[in-house]
């Protein structure tokens, strides 16, 4: 089991009769009273303390059982003027990775971003959540005076327990198993029609289910596609054994059936077939850019995060298979503790040549989000390409660029931890991939590019 845990030390300000204090990740906080504790006492439910003051402390968040992109209040109340206390909180989990940690300053939310590995965890490991149908589960507590996250714990004041969820109630989840097909499906409550979502994620492969879940939680009918590295694709499982056909169209010996992956979403009856749009990270948002190029798809926009306008690994085929899963090791480039960044790979001149997107055929809107610290992806440059290319084919207004100085690669929904460096892989050798990102820049740039891509799928798909 391992175990996620975070520590903020405060000084509480008398205020008035009863003291409150709001401890939204607050170094130093201050704030004024608050004439409501019984009401919200009794929203928040049953907490639970140990205290010798006259009124026992209190620790309430509100809400107890948000999604994971809400922000969440945290309040502490009935201690005395200028008493030190500490705010802990922490996770424990089965199935999904661990991290720990602090910051400093005034953030809402710094008591979720800013978590990082505990001391002692198993190297390199990256928070993402494996099973969507249960929540993130954090004990937040109050600690009796100021406490460092490698100290022992002290006497526990007030303690409430929050869960973070990527799927709201009445959001359905489908598994799709269907003559090669590798994917899940989710639909928001409700009989539709939706607009639609299909997500691709990065080179690192598997079934990543988390942001789907929460697009369906938000009101869109999504599917996450598996393409690499999953027990249920043909192997070998660390290369692309998936061709266009498969995110386009199912495999040949059905094609007469005039279904296809991008169709399959496009076709349900609960969703608006007009209205589907196509989202990927990193490797996936060089495939989002394929994909829409391909006959027959005609997605109503894409959204790029940190992705090529080609591939870095040499193909196999003009399919889009890969013989192998590593790029060029002339353009690998490794820091001082051994750690390898592929950022010099994805530079455009770097590119294979056959593999890189004729981005002149797109005829949608496209949002391209860059990071400005990412050591994987060279983004600014394939940004460039991408603009510069859309605008000599007079297609200039479909570009929308968003750029996040000290971002790094793996932006994620907001208030997720940042991951600066991860295990890329563990044979024939263990190696670490850097990724990048300042902890506040990169936590900033997350809230917001997940604001405005929910603005940008609005726009284009709804209104």
């Amino acid at each position: 089991m391992f175990s996620l845990h975070i520590s903020y030390v405060l000084f509480f300000r008398y205020f008035s009769r009863y003291t409150e204090t709001y401890l939204s990740g607050i170094m130093i906080a201050y704030v004024n009273a608050h004439r409501s504790l019984v009401f919200l006492h009794r929203i928040v439910g049953g907490l639970r303390w140990k205290s010798s003051f006259r009124s026992a402390p209190l620790l309430s968040a509100v809400p107890v059982h948000p999604l994971i992109d809400e922000q969440i209040c945290i309040t502490g109340c009935f201690l005395p003027p200028h008493y030190p206390v500490t705010l802990h909180a922490q996770m424990h989990m089965t199935r999904d990775h661990s991290v720990g940690g602090s910051y400093l300053g005034c953030e809402p939310m710094g008591l979720f971003w800013s978590q990082h590995q505990a001391p002692g965890s198993r190297e390199g490991v990256r928070l993402k959540k494996q099973n969507v149908e249960t929540p993130f589960v954090t004990l937040v507590s109050l600690l009796e005076g100021h406490v460092s996250p490698s100290e022992g714990h002290s006497t526990e004041l007030a303690a409430t327990t929050i869960e973070r969820w990527y799927m709201a109630s009445g959001v359905h989840r489908i598994e799709i198993r269907q003559d090669g097909l590798v994917a899940t499906l989710f639909f928001p409550p409700g009989p539709g029609p939706f607009p639609a979502m299909l997500d691709l994620w990065g080179f690192s492969g598997g079934l990543m289910e988390y942001r789907a879940a929460l697009f369906a939680s938000r009101g869109y009918a999504s599917m996450s596609l598996a393409y690499k590295d999953h027990k249920d694709l043909p192997g070998p499982r660390k290369t692309i054994n998936v061709g266009d056909s498969y995110f386009r169209s199912f495999p040949q010996h059905i094609v007469s059936t005039g279904q296809s992956a991008f169709q399959l979403l496009q076709n349900h009856h609960q969703v608006c077939a007009d209205r589907v749009g196509i989202i990927g990270l990193s490797f996936g948002a060089y495939l989002t850019l394929r994909t829409a190029t391909q006959t027959g798809i005609n997605p109503a926009c894409l959204i790029c995060i940190n992705g090529p306008v080609g591939s870095n690994i040499k193909l196999l085929d003009a399919e889009g298979r890969t013989e192998t899963s590593d790029c060029e090791k002339k353009y690998w480039w490794y820091d001082n503790q051994g750690h390898v960044t592929f950022r010099d790979a994805s530079f455009p001149g770097n590119l294979d040549p056959g593999s890189k997107v004729k981005i002149e055929k797109i005829t949608c809107p496209v949002l391209y989000i860059a990071s400005e610290d990412d050591l994987s992806i060279a983004v600014t440059e394939n940004a460039k390409l991408i603009e510069e290319t859309l605008s000599a084919a007079g297609k200039s207004q479909l570009f929308t660029y968003l750029s996040y100085p000290g971002a790094g690669h793996l932006i994620e929904p907001p208030y997720s931890p940042n991951s600066k460096v991860s295990l890329w892989s563990v044979k024939p050798k263990k190696m670490m991939c850097l990724w990048g990102g300042n902890l506040a820049s990169h936590a900033a740039a997350q809230e917001d590019a997940w604001k405005k891509i929910l603005s940008f799928m609005e726009n284009q798909l709804i209104v």
